[in-house]
């Protein structure tokens, strides 16, 4: 395939030109000028559109096995390419949950036959997710995950968690976790505040997120462990990782589309399909989690798609399951509130979406350069759209952002090669 005249932006080269890019037998073959298509090849006419290394969301839940009535891994994996995504890292929190070799070799085969993204598992740190046995790291990335995270769960014991980062190191995996103090938590089901108050809904404090964040980067600290904290949703937090950083903590983290664009206010009225953990917070926290996209605090950005039945989230508020879809709108809301509000330019969002996932968790892809995979996204950023849940590929609808209107959307997604979704 010749994708011809396309605005090549590649954080990882230092590119941004018009150029063209020649894909062959699944790999980059050549980027320049003037390529001449092999004999045969497709030739996709880019000219207006930006081609990019192809977006990677190492926060997503498949549901699958367990729930399959919310999504299928087939299904999360066309909706992911759909929103530009050629890579998706599967969460473990599924029903049963992924603590096995041979439940993470049923994420990824099922991956290889989706047809859309590509799918690599992660495999829970304790069994069951319960926090009171590691499961055999080893044994988890032999069969193909990536990293291993008790997402949905905190790791409670301190301990625990000391021993999940030092195991860990014995094979370079990186720990991601979900960051709550859930005797702070106190099974709230939004943002503690004057809103949470006139609902009369009980509230989660942001020392909830702050103190486990804290606590999280002193064991990585202690350890040297590689740690991933998904989510970020308080300016607590994001200082905390601003300092770690700044001290050398091997620390990565992620901004969610809905942490940097909306805030409590959007649960008015018991609105469930905006109810998430972390919670939507304040207009404060929801600035500092665009700063830590800016200056990179915020390494990347991650959906933490969470697909839920209608039925599910038509209940009372308190009762209704956490959780946003965010594979088809994700590229849009980050270019329309990032870019176009002159937060960060082009090439750090494709930073932060692209190359920068790769690297968290030394994932391939996140690179146009020769001989690198044939993952491309190819997106037209000129384009206005409104988000209609209608049209959505997931399974699921459920998202705080019907009727918004949004600018820029993937127009072609490739996949090794070949083309897995087109406008």
């Amino acid at each position: 395939m010749l994708i011809r005249g396309g605005r090549v932006v590649d954080p990882s080269q230092g590119m941004d030109a018009v150029l063209d890019v020649l894909l062959a037998d699944g790999r980059v073959a050549r980027v320049g000028e003037g390529i001449d298509a092999p004999e045969g090849a497709e030739t996709v006419d880019a000219s207006g559109l930006v081609v990019a290394p192809g977006l990677i969301d190492v926060h997503v839940h498949l549901r699958e096995p367990g729930q399959e009535h919310k999504e299928t891994i087939r299904s999360g994996a066309r909706a992911a390419a759909a929103g530009g995504f050629t890579a998706v890292v599967a969460m473990p929190n599924t029903d049963p949950p992924i603590d096995s070799p041979a439940a993470v070799g049923f994420v990824r085969a099922a991956g290889l036959r989706a047809d859309g993204a590509r799918v690599y598992p992660s495999g829970c740190i304790t069994m069951g997710q319960a926090g009171e046995q590691l499961t055999e790291f080893g044994e988890l990335i032999g069969a193909g995950a990536v990293c291993v995270t008790d997402d949905g769960r905190p790791v409670s014991s301190a301990g625990m968690m000391r021993m999940a980062l030092e195991y860990a190191q014995t094979f370079d995996l990186t720990v991601a976790v979900h960051a709550e103090e859930l005797t702070l938590s106190r099974g709230g089901s939004m943002n503690e505040g004057i809103i949470a108050t006139r609902l009369g809904l009980t509230g989660i404090p942001n020392a909830s997120e702050d103190v486990m964040i804290a606590r999280d980067l002193m064991l990585a600290e202690l350890t040297g462990g590689r740690l991933h904290i998904q989510h970020v949703a308080t300016r607590g937090g994001v200082e905390l990782i601003r300092a770690a950083k700044e001290r050398g903590v091997r620390v990565t983290a992620e901004g969610s589309p809905h942490h940097f664009t909306l805030t409590d206010e959007a649960v008015d009225s018991y609105r469930t399909n905006a109810k998430m953990n972390p919670p939507l917070r304040s207009e404060a926290d929801r600035d500092a989690v665009r700063q830590g996209v800016r200056d990179g605090t915020l390494d990347v950005i991650a959906t933490d798609h969470a697909p839920h039945h209608y039925d599910e989230k038509e209940q009372a508020f308190e009762d209704a399951p956490n959780g946003i879809v965010g594979l088809e709108t994700a590229l849009g809301l980050a270019y329309t509130e990032l870019v176009e509000t002159g937060l960060i330019d082009l090439a750090t969002l494709v930073e932060r979406m692209s190359c920068q996932p790769a690297r968290a968790l030394s994932l391939p892809g996140g690179t146009l350069r020769e001989g690198s995979p044939a993952d491309v996204t190819i997106f037209d950023p000129r384009v206005e759209w409104t988000v209609n849940p209608k049209s959505f590929l997931s399974m699921s609808r459920n998202t705080p952002f019907a009727g918004r209107v949004v600018r820029c959307r993937a127009v072609r997604t490739v996949v090794g090669g070949a083309t897995v979704w087109s406008a």
